[in-house]
C-alpha cells in the first residue's frame, strides 16, 4: 500500500522530504535515501505503509526498556528501509532494502492493533529497522493504539527533524534511542549521519514527557575511547538525563565490520564506572549475560529493586514507583 507522505514540499515535479536531517531532494520516479519514500508525479508517497516485513511478540526488556512496564509483552513490527547506513548494522538484510524487495505481511494500522490485543501485549514497538522511515505507518498505528489503551514504543537512532518528532511525541509513550557515539566525525564515517540532530532528539523527547532510555553500542577502535565516553556521560548529566537509563551494549562483529573484535568486557565495565561517577543513576551493560549487570539498583540504598535473568524478572521490589527498602523514587513507568 502506498500513502501520501507527511512533511515534504513540492517544487514542480521535484519534491523535498523534511522527515529527517538528510532533507532529500527527490526527482520524479526516484526514492529518498531511506528507500521508502518515492516521488510519483510530484507527490511524495511512502511505500512502507501497512506492509511490515517483521512481526514478533517480544518482552519489552528486549527493546531494551528496563524501566517501562517491566515484564510485559510488546508486539514488535518493522518495514524495510533506513535513513542511516551503519557499517555495523545488525538488521542489514532488511534495513538496506526497500519495501518492495522484502516478503511482507498485510497489516494496516487497525490490524496491528487488533493483533496486539489478540496477543495480549501491553504495547506496540516500532523497531528493528528505523521507524522514522515508516513514519506515517508508525503515527497512524499509534493513534489507533492510544484510543484503545495500548502504549507505543519507538526504538530508533533518533535521526529526525524537530517538527515531525514533536508530532510523533503526542502518541509515543516510550523510546529507546541509539546514541551511536559522541563524535560528529565518527557519526559521518560509521553511520552516515550527524551527531547534533540525535542530541536534539534526546532533548525533545525529554521535554515532551516521553519515557526515554538510551543505548550506546561500544565498538572497539570506533567509539570506545575513554575520553569520548566521559564527554558523553558528562553531557547527559549536564542536560538533565541523570534519571534516564543508559545501556552500554557489547558489540559483536557484524555486516561491514566483520573483521572487528567483540567489545572487551573491561571496556564495558570502564564505561559503566564513568557513567556512575558522572552522576547517572541507572546504568546497565547489555549483551553480556554473564556480567549480570542488567539489574535495577536503587540509587539511595544500592539494593536490587529489580533482579533479572535474561529478559525475565526474578524479583521486583518497587511499589508505587518507590524502592520497597528505603522509599526512594525509582524513575520509570511501572504500571
Amino acid at each position: 500500500m502506498k500513502k501520501e507522505a507527511l512533511f515534504y514540499e513540492k517544487t514542480l515535479k521535484i519534491v523535498k522530504c523534511h522527515i529527517c536531517p538528510r532533507e532529500c531532494i527527490i526527482p520524479e520516479g526516484k526514492s529518498g535515501f531511506c528507500k521508502s519514500r518515492v516521488n510519483h508525479k510530484g507527490i511524495l508517497y511512502t511505500i512502507a505503509y501497512g506492509n511490515p516485513c517483521t512481526v514478533n511478540v517480544d518482552p519489552v526488556e528486549k527493546k531494551p526498556l528496563l524501566h517501562f512496564l517491566p515484564g510485559s509483552k510488546s508486539l514488535s513490527i518493522a518495514t524495510a528501509g533506513c535513513n542511516l547506513s551503519c557499517l555495523n548494522c545488525q538488521n542489514f538484510t532488511i534495513s538496506q532494502k526497500n519495501p518492495t524487495e522484502t516478503e511482507n505481511y498485510d497489516l494496516p494500522p487497525e490490524k496491528v492493533v487488533s493483533l496486539c490485543k489478540q496477543e495480549k501485549c501491553a504495547s506496540i514497538a516500532y523497531t528493528y529497522t528505523e521507524p522514522i522511515t515508516y513514519y506515517e505507518y508508525t503515527y497512524d498505528t499509534s493513534v489507533i493504539a492510544h484510543q484503545q489503551g495500548i502504549r507505543n514504543i519507538m526504538v530508533s537512532a533518533g535521526y529526525i527533524n524537530p517538527e515531525p518528532l514533536r508530532k510523533l511525541c503526542k502518541v509515543i509513550d516510550a523510546a529507546n534511542i541509539d546514541l551511536k557515539s559522541f563524535s560528529n566525525e565518527i557519526y559521518t564515517k560509521l553511520n552516515g549521519g550527524k551527531l547534533q540532530p540525535v542530541l536534539d532528539t534526546l532533548k525533545t523527547l525529554k521535554d515532551e514527557g516521553v519515557w526515554l532510555e538510551i543505548t550506546n553500542l561500544l565498538i572497539p577502535s570506533w567509539n570506545d575511547d575513554t575520553d569520548m565516553i566521559l564527554r558523553m556521560c558528562h553531557w547527559l548529566a549536564e542536560n538533565g538525563f541523570e534519571n534516564t537509563p543508559l545501556h552500554f551494549s557489547r558489540f559483536f562483529p557484524m555486516y561491514k565490520l566483520m573483521q572487528s573484535q567483540a567489545t572487551p568486557l573491561n571496556t564495558l565495565k570502564n564505561a559503566w564506572n564513568i557513567a556512575i561517577q558522572e552522576g547517572l543513576k541507572y546504568v546497565f551493560i547489555g549483551n553480556v549475560p554473564e556480567l549480570n549487570m542488567e539489574n535495577t539498583i536503587c540509587p539511595r540504598c544500592h539494593k536490587e529493586v529489580i533482579k533479572r535473568s535474561g529478559y525475565n524478572i526474578i524479583e521486583k521490589h518497587i511499589k508505587n514507583g518507590k524502592c520497597e527498602f528505603c522509599g526512594e523514587k525509582i524513575a520509570g513507568i511501572w504500571e
